[in-house]
């Protein structure tokens, strides 16, 4: 089933596109702006094939962009950091705010463990998820090697842009 946008994509002007989906994906709004320029050729009318094609800028884009990408996801749980709005409701939402101190101190344990072995921050889609899952999953993936989670943080960083396109069309 395809679902519609609130707003037409193709009705709107690259700025005003780039102001409502920019943040789909974590302070890149280079990928919006790629998916817009993929019209006429491409319908983006509907939250599947917006996403695909703001997927398709991802691929497409160099190493050094994607890594950017990665490296633009805050860390999980932390006390006070510059969270955008969606992933503060993200993280809230999976009650992240709510760590027990020993939830708390194993996630900044983790974090920094991570981003010292692979240069980029732990991505993971948290909707649907709990504290205890999330910890279990990262307990596990830390033991990967950089390639597969280069590559499972970019599949992380798209199922979330495809969580948040469903929220704007009201889903």
């Amino acid at each position: 089933m395809m679902t519609n946008l609130i707003r037409k994509p193709s009705t709107l002007t690259l700025n005003e596109f780039v102001k409502i989906y920019g943040p789909v994906y974590e302070h890149s709004p280079w990928i919006a702006a790629a998916a817009y320029h993929s019209q006429p050729v491409c319908n983006i009318d509907t939250v599947e094939a917006l996403h695909e094609q703001m997927k398709l800028a991802v691929v497409n884009a160099e190493d050094d962009a994607r890594l950017d990408l990665i490296r633009a996801h805050p860390d999980l749980a932390v006390a006070k950091a510059d969270l955008t709005q969606e992933s503060s409701a993200e993280q809230a939402g999976a009650g992240l705010k709510e760590c027990s101190a020993e939830e708390f101190t194993e996630f900044q344990t983790l974090n920094a463990d991570y981003k010292k072995k692979f240069g980029f921050p732990f991505i993971i889609a948290v909707k649907g998820l709990n504290r205890s899952d999330i910890l279990k999953l990262f307990r596990e993936r830390i033991g990967n090697d950089r390639d597969d989670e280069f590559d499972m943080a970019l599949e992380q960083i798209h199922k979330i842009a495809h969580f948040r396109l469903m929220a704007l069309a009201g889903e």
